[in-house]
Formats: structure tokens, sequence, C-alpha cells
């Protein structure tokens, strides 16, 4: 049997996270979870029977026909023709593993016991979780304001036999998933419908992905920049510690810190040195990768927060007898940060193309290129093009989405985050900083063998070892995106 993580009041952290993904967890809930859905979908059954209030959502229309009451013989309908009407998605498919991530989260969400659906709708979000089900969901079509609508009405379409998804490969109409798992339509209850399209389950689930990753390229980013400050000959008084403590910012100490562990042992960065002082793509290092850190450490306290927290609305409180109509929903609290995850990494690719314009600038006893003939050889002239490209391109996506908002749903929904917009501007950004770092590495791995017989530290030299295995150093011109390409995987899959 294979490893199961059971839902429940415990808050996911980002290591859980990767545990259950990568590691191919299936899911199941808690029997105190079970026991919190099983009471909300009671008491809510219960008020409705009991009373004709009208309660938003429930028993009314959606946004703006909130006036518009709805005959009990018509919630279930109600909740269906929700659904269908808002799967509105275009543009781009999400990837498969950021749906897997949304389907994760939308149980974490619904198994707090303030949702009011049903136990069967929760248990077939794990069973798409759990047998590899991943419906077809779209990048645009969400304004991050009543959660994200168009893409949450994606990802539960195929519950009523509807929508697309992917299964072992192939794309199957919901109809035909049922058919082939023996799945019957789930029939909606009162506010199930709202319960899965309200929430924030796509932004969190981009965030998330992008949280995972940028912790990645920070490590990343200081590992290549080490790499890169030897062969460029540079100096190790910067990342003293004293110059840290004397400005103590959090990511700048723990960046120094970190290069003179990833340093410590390098011939080349103790020998002696003929200039007094660096660029400021060296010489800032702890600075300019050190504000990334504190960045990315922020970001990810408020998306710890998010995805342990409920997002639908409305509200129900079994306990207190109460349903609230509120704005969990509400995009705002992750617009602001993942437009601030984005600048933090685009600034990580900034910075980098510059130290790679500077390796292959000819300075400091380096050729021009970093080839020995340059001329008839070109040599590392046009990476730096490319990294300088999508440097720029991160630049264009880091306009801040979160400052938009254009008025919805008759003026109801008068302000929205545009944090869907954000979330998908980010995941562009982590993928061209992969590849930005990758031209860095190619470029500093070949820049440091013009310092031999001299070496770096012993961790450097064995990921440069292992680097090499997958791009040999360049004597002559080849054709060099492959070896991009190369970089680029070596860096998504690399132990470090």
């Amino acid at each position: 049997m294979g490893k199961i993580h059971y839902i429940s009041d415990e808050p996911l952290s980002l290591e859980d996270i990767q545990e259950i993904i990568n590691n191919n967890y299936s899911l199941a809930l808690s029997p105190s979870a079970e026991k919190k859905i099983i009471k909300c979908r009671e008491y809510l059954d219960h008020k409705i029977a009991s009373s004709s209030e009208p309660v938003y959502g429930i028993n009314t229309g959606f946004g703006s026909l909130y006036n518009k009451n709805i005959p009990k013989e018509d919630l279930s309908i109600l909740q269906e023709n929700l659904v269908k009407s808002h799967a509105c998605g275009t543009g781009d498919e999400v990837q498969q593993e950021i749906v897997k991530l949304m389907l994760l989260l939308k149980v974490q969400s619904l198994a707090y016991g303030h949702s009011g659906v049903q136990l069967t709708t929760v248990n077939r979000l794990i069973d798409y979780f759990n047998h590899g089900v991943y419906p077809v969901v779209y990048e645009m079509g969400s304004l991050g304001a009543s959660g994200d609508l168009a893409p949450l009405a994606h990802l539960s379409l195929p519950l009523i036999g509807l929508g697309e998804v992917y299964y072992k490969g192939e794309r199957l109409s919901g109809k035909a998933l049922n058919q082939k798992l023996g799945f019957e339509p789930i029939k909606f209850k009162a506010k199930e419908g709202l319960a899965l399209l309200n929430g924030t389950q796509l932004m969190s689930a981009f965030g998330i992905w992008s949280l995972i990753n940028a912790e990645r390229l920070f490590d990343l980013a200081n590992i290549i920049g080490a790499i890169s400050l030897d062969a460029f000959d540079g100096r190790i008084e910067p990342f003293d510690a004293k110059v840290h403590q004397i400005r103590p910012q959090k990511g700048q100490i723990l960046v120094a810190q970190k290069f003179r562990e990833l340093l410590e042992g390098s011939e080349i960065i103790t020998q002696a040195k003929k200039h007094v002082q660096d660029p400021y793509s060296f010489r800032c290092i702890p600075q300019v990768h050190g504000a990334s850190a504190d960045a990315i450490f922020y970001v990810r306290d408020i998306f710890l927060t998010e995805i342990n927290g409920v997002t639908d609305n409305p509200n129900v409180f079994p306990d207190e007898d109460q349903i609230i109509s509120a704005g969990n929903f509400h995009g705002q609290p992750l617009a602001l940060p993942l437009d601030f995850l984005s600048m933090a990494l685009a600034e990580l690719g900034s910075i980098s193309e510059r130290r790679t314009f500077q390796l292959i600038s000819g300075s400091r006893d380096l050729p021009n290129y970093l080839v020995a003939n340059p001329g008839i050889n070109s040599g590392l002239m046009i990476p730096q093009y490319t990294a300088a490209s999508l440097a720029s391109q991160n630049k264009q996506y880091c306009t801040p989405s979160s400052v938009d908002s254009i008025v919805s749903s008759n003026g109801q929904e008068d302000h929205v985050s545009m944090g869907a917009n954000a979330a998908t501007k980010t995941f562009k950004v982590v993928n061209n900083l992969y590849r930005i770092l990758g031209v860095e590495l190619i470029t500093a791995a070949q820049a440091i063998e013009f310092r031999r017989p001299l070496k770096t530290s012993g961790y450097l030299e064995d990921l440069l070892s292992n680097f090499r295995e997958e791009v040999p150093f360049i004597e002559d011109d080849r054709v060099l995106y492959e070896d991009m390409a190369k970089a680029e995987k070596f860096l998504k899959n690399v132990i470090l």
C-alpha cells in the first residue's frame, strides 16, 4: 500500500506539499475532517428545510442576482447551472502539476467544515487526486475576486459528468471518465457549486508552485553566483560577516554567510588580486540576493496562511447557528505578494544576466566571449543576448497586476484583485529565471576553465564536474541552444 496523507486541521507546509507531490502520496480524510464536513452539511440541510429566510448563494441568485429568491425544489439545479455557466476559461491550459495542487488545496479548504459540501463531493475530488485525474483548466478568466470562479468551474465540471479531463495521458470528457472509472455524477445540494467555485485555489496553486521553485532558484542563484565570482577572480571581502552585521538585513546576512561557505577552500578566491573592487553584480550579491530572499520569506508566510484557511463564501458556522456572507474569496492577500514574488525573482535574473555580461567581456584576463580563438569563433556572445531578452521580458511581467481593478457583476463586484493574472505571470518569471541561470552556469563553467590549474571549492568543483557530464567545455563554436536546454534541465533536477 502506498503512502497516505490524511487531510486534517494540521496545517500544510511547503515541505508537506513537496513530500505529497514528489512521492506520490494518496489523500484521505481524517476522521475529524469527515465529522466536520458531515456536521456542516447536516446543519445546512436542516436550516434550509426549516427556514425560508434568504441566504446568499444558497437560496438566492449569484453576484448582482443576489436579490432573486430561488424555490427549494430548484436549489440543486441552481448549483449545477452555476458550475456550467461559470466555466468560461480561455487561453493556455493550466499545467497538470498545477491542477494537482489545486485539487489538494481545494480538499484542504473544504475539510474545515465551514463550506457545507457533501462528503461524497470531497471524496470525489480526492478520487481525482489519487487516480491521477486532472480536469482541463484554462489560465485566463479569473479576476481573483469571488475566488477563481472560471478556473474552479472547469475543475468542478467533471463532478457532474461535464467538461474534460486528462487521465493516464488520454483526454476524456467528464462523461467518459465516469464510465471508465465507474463514477456516478455528483448530485449537487444547495451551496455546493458556490463552495467549489468560490476560493483562491488557482492563485494558491500557482503561488505554492512558484514558491517551491523560488526557494530552489534562490539556492541556485547563490551557487552559480559563487562560481561566477571565482571565475571573474572576484574578491571575498564584500561577503565578510562584519560588513553585514552593521546593516543587519536578514537576507543579506544569510547570503553573505552562504557565499563564505560555498567558497571555503577555493584556491582562486584566496589568491592575490590585481583589482581593488568588483562591479556591483558581484560586490552587491548579498544585498541584491538577500532582498529577494526577504521577499520570498514574506510571501511564504502569506501563502502558508492562505492554504490552511477557508476561502469560499458564504461561511457556515454550525456551532454558532450562523451563515455569514463575507469576502474570504477575495484574492487581494495573494495578489500583492505574487507581484512582489515576481519582482524578487526577476531581480535574481537581472543581476545574473549582468554577471554573464561581465564574464564574456574580456575582463580580468579572460578571453572575449570565453573562447581561445575569438573571431573565427563567436563563443558565448549570443547566450548573453538570450539572457538579456529573458531578463527584459521578466521586467515586463513585473508590471503589477494587483494595482488594477475592473468592475464586474453589474457593479456588485466593484473591486477585484487580478491575483490570477499575477499568479500566471509569476509562473512565467520562474521558468524564465531557470533559463537565465542556465546561461550564467554555462558561462561561469566555461570561464573557470581559464583559471586552471587553480580550483574553486570542493563543493563547487563537484557540481561543475556533474554539469560537465551534460554540457562539455566549448573548444570551438557549436550549436548552443542544445547546451542551454541541457543546462535548464540540469538546474531543475540537480540535487543541491
